[in-house]
Parts: structure tokens; sequence; C-alpha cells
């Protein structure tokens, strides 16, 4: 019988010695854990480096106070203003029922211009008028119809300009009666 318990036993151990799998499993779940490590590592780098790039609130401020400084050094920053009269106008399509009240002014480039308005102020309000006359309700109401309005204007009489241009129109005042 002691043959037969031992015949039993011997093929037990070949089975029991699977030590073989335990280092390869051991291996795997290394190089698993080194890739998620190295994953993790590469995006908090990448992430600092991200932010790095970015402008700080500090440079932000700076920028700021830099473009301010600049522009209250600007002589020219408003700009030089020239009003015009008040234009009173008939629209057109309205036969004499819708009339357009309005009170503009230049922005001029510098003085030279300014005294080149007033010399021909009188052909700058006829072109303004005349305009104005073509245009109906509909066309003025509008935010599209008054920056139109107010670019054909300001086009209009650069024409009329020779030793500057006019770089805005303003409209202080645009009432319809």
């Amino acid at each position: 019988m002691a043959d037969a318990n031992t015949a039993q036993q011997a093929p037990q151990a070949p089975s029991g010695g699977g030590t073989g799998q335990k280092p390869t499993l051991f291996i795997i779940l290394t190089i698993v854990n080194m890739a998620v490590v190295l994953g993790i590592g590469a995006m908090i780098y990448l992430g600092q480096k991200k932010r790095a790039a970015e402008p700080g609130l500090d440079t932000v401020l700076k920028g700021e106070a830099g473009t301010q400084a600049e522009e209250a050094q600007s002589k020219d920053f408003i700009g030089k203003l020239v009003p015009m009269e008040t234009f009173l106008v008939n629209l057109a399509q309205s036969r004499g029922r819708k009339l357009a009240k309005i009170n503009l002014e230049f922005e001029v480039s510098n003085d030279a211009v300014k005294e080149e308005i007033e010399k021909v102020k009188p052909k700058i309000r006829d072109m303004v008028i005349m305009l104005i006359s073509e245009k109906s309700l509909v066309e003025v109401s509008s935010k599209e119809g008054k920056d139109k309005l107010r670019e054909e204007i300001r086009t209009q009489v650069n024409l009329f300009l020779n030793k500057g241009q006019i770089k805005n129109v303003f409209f202080t005042e645009f009432i319809f009666n």
C-alpha cells in the first residue's frame, strides 16, 4: 500500500509546483502598473506645460494698464469734433408726412480739416440733405440703415476734403415725426 500512496502523491507534486505562472503574472502586472504611472505622469506634465503657456492675470492687467496709458497720452483718442447744424428733412415716399430731425458731428483727423469743413459747410449740408431725403422711414429706422447712412455721409463728405479725412460720423439726435 505504501507504493500506491507514493504513486498517488507523485502526480500531485508536479501540479503543486505551479511556481512558473506566478512570476509571469507578477511581470505582467508590473508592466501594466508602470504604463499607468507613465501615462499619469505624462498627463500631469502636459497640463503644467499648457498652464505655463497661458498668460496669467498679472500679465493681462499689465497689458491693459499699458493700453490705457497709451490712449491717455494720445491727443486724438476721441478726436476733434465738428458739429453741424440741425437737419430737418422730409423722408422719401412719405409725401411730406414723415420728417427726420437729425443732428450730427464729424470726427476729423486734424485742425486743417476742421477749417476746411467750415469753408465748404453749405456744400456738405446740401449733400447730407439730399442723401437723407432719398431714404425712406424703413431704410433709416433700423440700426443697419443708420450705419449705412453714416458710412454714405462719411464717404461723400470726404470727397469734398483735401486737407484730411473725416474718421467718423456721429448722430447726436435722430428723431422721426
